[in-house]
């Protein structure tokens, strides 16, 4: 049920029954405020071509009353290159305290070995700090013994029927797929794109085997908490973080399983099935999360 009761004070204190979603239209609403943030970027501090102003303002006045940011992207790039596009976009950092991506949880995977030396790189140009300092080989699918699936070598104009050859030859190999982002899709600007994820559906409808390392899955919650308690100075309370994301299927089903409330942010993803002329539609929010069995603490239009 969607709806603007008065939150209990024990929202983030450990409860066996999640509250009702609330409608709010500012983070500082919260009360009492979370520790720390675990921030989406894609669709809530940006949009790929430009930071939203309100969002990073709300990113930099929540630091200043003492919490603490950590953003939490599914880019499959390790953090210094997410951190490069945020600068070159011209997000502030007084923003957020540090960066967890994909890529460095992805990168952790690389380096257990477990994925052999020789891989089938599926990604574009900027997607190659990924295999910087890793000792990996590219191989075809005929020498390899896995896939490390990135992205699109070129997003704006290929889909996945430009990958199918590539990926059958993998796939009659048996060669398991590691997908640095399980995203569906993005959208840069008021574009969709696709991303890694969309080759990997391919991939497993098809019989093969993919792993994911991105949201929803654990080790980026894994890796994150680790950084987490690595900022606050101790082990992070799961229960009083809130993870901020326009992704149901990533950021907010990954929160719930990894036991954070979760602030939904429906002007991304998830806009034209929740919001009409700018403003949630609270029938629609409702009949959303019923649909994909989600209930997050929280919703708004846009981070502010």
């Amino acid at each position: 049920m969607i709806g603007r009761p008065r939150l209990r004070v024990s929202s983030f204190s450990r409860q066996k029954d999640p509250p009702m979603t609330r409608l709010i239209s500012r983070l500082s609403e919260i009360p009492p405020a979370p520790q720390a943030l675990l921030c989406d970027l894609w669709g809530v501090l940006h949009d790929g071509l430009r930071v939203f102003p309100a969002a990073a303002e709300a990113l930099v006045s929540y630091r200043a009353r003492g919490g603490k940011v950590l953003l939490l992207t599914n880019a499959p790039r390790p953090a210094p290159s997410v951190i490069a596009q945020l600068e070159a976009l011209g997000a502030p950092r007084e923003a957020y305290d540090g960066v967890v991506s994909s890529g460095d949880a992805t990168r952790a995977e690389l380096d257990s070995g477990r994925w052999g030396r020789r891989v089938v790189f599926i990604g574009a140009e900027k997607d190659e700090p990924l295999l910087e300092g890793l000792p990996l080989e590219r191989v075809a699918p005929e020498a390899a013994e896995s896939v490390l699936c990135a992205g699109f070598a070129d997003d704006a104009s290929e889909t996945v029927a430009d990958y199918v050859e590539l990926l059958t030859r993998c796939r009659a190999r048996n060669l398991p797929m590691l997908c640095a982002n399980p995203d569906l899709l993005i959208h840069r600007g008021g574009r969709e794109v696709p991303c890694a994820g969309a080759l990997a559906d391919w991939y497993a409808r098809e019989g093969g085997e993919v792993v994911f390392t991105g949201k929803p899955h654990r080790p980026i919650y894994d890796l994150a908490l680790k950084r987490l308690g690595e900022i606050l100075g101790e082990a992070p309370d799961p229960a009083r973080i809130l993870a901020v994301g326009d992704g149901p299927a990533t950021d907010v089903l990954g929160a719930a399983q990894a036991g954070i409330p979760a602030l939904f942010v429906t002007g991304g993803i998830a806009v034209q099935e929740t919001m009409r002329d700018g403003e949630i539609r609270p029938d629609l929010l409702e009949a959303f999360l019923k649909r994909h069995d989600l209930a997050p603490a929280f919703a708004m239009a846009h981070l502010a």
